[in-house]
């Protein structure tokens, strides 16, 4: 991405200024180094196409350059196109435009229910951890619900045993919060300490994949991702699994187990209620199961039932 920007910076007249005021507007604003990453390198991609920056572009050169985005995207959801459109609404925003300005298009949120996994799933999960580590990675991220980046950044000083709680700092929208730690897992954390030694943070990784170096930094994103993702093919688990999956299997699975929605809420971190309660639309809970008409079926019209 940094090769895209400079290359863009010294190709396009006014890239440079441009993308100064987008990255500030966004620093002010308290987006993520990620997100502008991303969307400047979105904008560098349409600069670099037509040799102009995007606010000099007409709707109509806009709109052929979405269309050729959408004829390349070989994935239903269109996941760059639709980051492109945000990064341009972003930038029209950050030059005091409205979005009328290039007409972009309306991005139609998907409705997708989460994938969750059943506490036998899960189970077999944590048996299938090869390595100590692996197992309390998937503890802690089924135990407590932690974002990826929020297991990567836990801390051993935010474990505290004695309290049975765990302080995820500065999570998504720069809050704090306190989460509950199993007695189960207290006891394997305790036991990871005490034989693996981590230093600073709780899963230690290696600087940029390279053995022998300092190893006081985060465990890696694609690391955490790999561990999920192998340990669920282990399982023979069929669903697509990924890190967050365990996160809504917490969730889904606090719902069926009695939590209240608004003490589940401030446990995901959430900001509004709204986006908790899409778990009620999967937790099997507070009210009668839902059946399949074969059930009964097969109970009335089977010689033995008779």
């Amino acid at each position: 991405m940094g090769n895209l920007l400079e290359r863009a910076k010294a190709e396009v007249p006014q890239f440079t200024e441009l993308m100064h005021r987008y990255q500030r507007s966004m620093s002010v604003l308290g987006r993520s180094k990620t997100t502008f990453r991303n969307y400047a390198s979105h904008m560098a991609n349409i600069s670099l196409h037509f040799g102009k920056i995007p606010t000099e572009l007409d709707p109509e050169q806009i709109h052929e350059y979405l269309f050729l985005l959408q004829k390349r995207s070989k994935t239903p959801s269109q996941t760059y196109f639709k980051h492109t459109v945000y990064g341009l609404r972003f930038l029209l925003k950050t030059e005091g435009l409205d979005y009328t300005f290039l007409k972009l298009p309306q991005i139609k949120q998907e409705k997708k229910l989460p994938v969750v996994l059943s506490k036998q799933e899960v189970w077999s999960m944590l048996l299938q951890c090869q390595l100590l580590k692996h197992k309390i990675l998937i503890g802690l991220l089924y135990g407590c619900g932690l974002r990826c980046m929020e297991a990567r950044n836990l801390r051993i000083q935010d474990l505290d045993f004695d309290r049975k709680q765990l302080k995820v700092v500065q999570g998504k929208n720069k809050k704090d919060r306190y989460l509950p730690l199993s007695e189960h897992l207290i006891r394997g954390l305790k036991l990871y300490i005490n034989t693996e030694k981590p230093v600073e943070y709780l899963f230690n990784g290696q600087p940029n994949g390279i053995a022998g170096g300092d190893f006081d930094c985060r465990y890696s994103q694609r690391g955490v991702q790999w561990v999920v993702k192998e340990t669920a093919k282990r399982a023979g688990i069929l669903k697509d699994v990924h890190t967050h999956t365990l996160r809504h299997t917490y969730a889904t699975h606090l719902l069926e187990d009695g939590l209240d929605i608004v003490s589940l809420k401030n446990l995901l971190g959430h900001e509004n209620i709204e986006t908790t309660m899409e778990y009620l639309h999967v937790a099997q809970c507070g009210r009668p199961l839902v059946f399949s008409p074969l059930d009964t079926l097969f109970e009335q019209c089977t010689p033995n039932s008779k």
